[in-house]
């Protein structure tokens, strides 16, 4: 039996994968998650052969899962995606498989014979090389994110990227500083930084990144760590890790 794990944000989602599976003697459904850190868990804890992914998830996405999984944790994935079918390409040349929501019956059973194969005579070291390598494809193909899409109370907000002064980690969410305001986003801070400009956009902490273009001054008074103050009055900590960046932007502006 191939023990399989379900994951996707939308239950109505994973219950059409059930539906599909139902007819699959070989499958066993070994759990279902809604969302990447429940992936994570399950994926260490349930060990299953084969995961069908969701691309697109809130906290974690789908390739932020395998990322957070050591190389002899990760099982067979299909991912489920929305993706459009230029940077599809980059999964057709590794030993794993891709589904198009919604998803086509014949389509599905192609992915499975596909996934049965690698499963039968598959060597852990290489099929997890192959994904790796995916993933390197894919970051390359992510679209460069502008705006931000947010909701303010009743009504939805389409925020510039250039119009945002910092963005802090809070948990599994992000909180964009935009001058007084803040808003929250259903997304972590390393999944944005996978996806804004790096030139406008710096990682000065592990909890945060500032718009290059509204840092005021970089200080360390003695006694106290590296920190940078915004035009807006924003105080944000420089962390060590993240010490040589804050060095080589300044060296890039002020030659």
């Amino acid at each position: 039996m191939i023990r399989t794990l379900l994951v996707d944000d939308e239950p109505l989602a994973i219950e059409a994968l059930r539906a599909l599976l139902a007819a699959e003697p070989d499958i066993e459904i070994a759990g279902t998650c809604l969302n990447g850190l429940e992936a994570v868990t399950s994926i260490r804890s349930l060990r299953p052969d084969l995961v069908l992914l969701d691309v697109q998830m809130p906290g974690l996405d789908g390739f932020e899962v395998i990322e957070e999984l050591e190389p002899a944790e990760i099982p067979v994935v299909v991912f489920v995606t929305a993706y459009h079918q230029y940077a599809l390409r980059a999964f057709a040349v590794h030993a794993v498989d891709y589904l198009l929501k919604p998803v086509e019956p014949e389509r599905f059973r192609d992915a499975l014979r596909h996934a049965r194969e690698i499963l039968s005579g598959r060597h852990e070291q290489e099929s997890s090389r192959r994904l790796l390598a995916l993933l390197g494809d894919m970051e390359t193909r992510r679209p460069t994110l502008d705006r931000f899409v947010v909701r303010d109370q009743d009504r939805v907000r389409f925020i510039k990227a250039r119009d945002v002064d910092a963005i802090e980690a809070a948990g599994v969410y992000a909180v964009l500083h935009c001058g007084r305001d803040v808003f929250v986003l259903r997304d972590s801070l390393s999944a944005l930084e996978g996806r804004l400009d790096s030139r406008r956009f710096l990682r000065v902490h592990r909890s945060w990144m500032v718009n290059v273009e509204r840092i005021a001054e970089v200080n360390r008074a003695a006694g106290h760590p590296l920190e940078m103050r915004l035009a807006t009055g924003l105080t944000v900590p420089v962390s060590r890790r993240h010490r040589a960046a804050v060095r080589d932007f300044i060296r890039r502006e002020a030659p």
